[in-house]
């Protein structure tokens, strides 16, 4: 393929996305700049494979710095293997281009079988260790919405006995574990005993888990789909909140058939209503990190730049909609 058309086709592609959200490049009116600040608690977070950008730690950190994110994930595998020295090398490096730590991935899979769960829990201590070695404090995952074969108190008590031992080796290392609800309806009516799927049912689930380290990864679209209110949000304190994912809707789809893997950037519709969304969060003083997790198909065919900038214009386009 022509190089010069691949160029060509992403940049179309960028004019396009960032017409779609409603902006010029990345730049601020005074309008958004008022609200940013006045909302400056929260993080503007880059996680690149949730916006089709493929990039290692340190392309990540660069990406961030460049197009003025304010934290960046954490890839605890990067992370585990840095002498004490490098280590110290990057700490500093984050402090100089003024970034914190967003929520890393949580490197073990306990949705599966007993085998696979207890292998990745043998790595965990290693891991968290490497993540508090960074300086990073937030880990986060998400609970299918549903099983094929566990009733939905059988899947509970799995969940609750594996996520309490997930919490307690966390804890150890001064981690905080993060459970996103997945809402999507489409996605639990595929499983035959449908599982947690909004906040109430999250939260019901965390007590059982026990410990104070554990709280809910907020996700704008499942909060949509799950029917969860203003009012859900403002029942929380900031510190039952470990981490947060903005996202819009296609426009013209009805709500039940909405698919989990074909989302907008934020605000790019006004499908859901992200305003009220972070208004909430702001009222009850949230002040961690805020990543897009749009899952876009059109996003994910930019290079890595013009994706990043869009999905940061994208993001404070968002916050320009909230009364600081």
């Amino acid at each position: 393929m022509n190089p010069l058309a691949v160029t060509d086709r992403r940049g179309f592609l960028a004019q396009l996305t960032l017409a779609g959200i409603g902006v010029a490049g990345a730049s601020l009116s005074p309008a958004g700049r008022t609200a940013e600040a006045g909302v400056h608690a929260m993080k503007l977070c880059l996680a690149p494979g949730s916006i089709g950008v493929r990039a290692n730690q340190t392309e990540t950190i660069a990406l961030a710095h460049r197009h003025g994110f304010t934290a960046v994930e954490p890839f605890p595998d990067f992370l585990a293997g840095l002498s004490s020295e490098q280590m110290t090398e990057l700490r500093a490096e984050l402090e100089a281009k003024r970034l914190v730590w967003g929520a890393a991935g949580l490197p073990v899979e306990f949705r599966r079988d007993d085998g696979t769960f207890n292998e990745g829990l043998s790595r965990l201590p290693s891991l968290a260790a490497a993540l508090q070695r960074a300086g990073a404090s937030r880990v986060g995952t998400w609970l299918s919405p549903g099983h094929g074969s566990l009733t939905y108190r059988q899947n509970f008590d799995q969940h609750a006995r594996r996520l309490r031992e997930v919490s307690r080796v966390l804890a150890d290392h001064g981690l905080r574990l993060g459970l996103e609800y997945v809402g999507t309806f489409t996605s639990r009516a595929r499983q035959r005993f449908p599982f947690v799927h909004n906040l109430a049912e999250t939260r019901e689930l965390i007590a059982a888990i026990g410990g104070e380290n554990t709280g809910v990864v907020l996700d704008s679209w499942h909060w949509w789909q799950a029917g969860d209110t203003e009012v859900d949000l403002l029942a929380l304190r900031p510190d039952d909140i470990v981490s947060v994912d903005l996202n819009d809707a296609p426009a013209g789809v009805a709500k039940d058939q909405q698919q989990d893997g074909k989302r907008e950037l934020p605000a790019a519709t006004g499908v859901i209503d992200v305003a009220t969304f972070l208004r909430a969060l702001v009222r009850i003083g949230y002040a961690g990190p805020v990543r897009a997790e749009p899952f876009n198909q059109a996003l994910n065919a930019l290079d890595n730049d013009p994706a990043c900038a869009a999905t940061l214009a994208a993001l404070r386009k968002a916050f320009s909609g909230v009364s600081p």
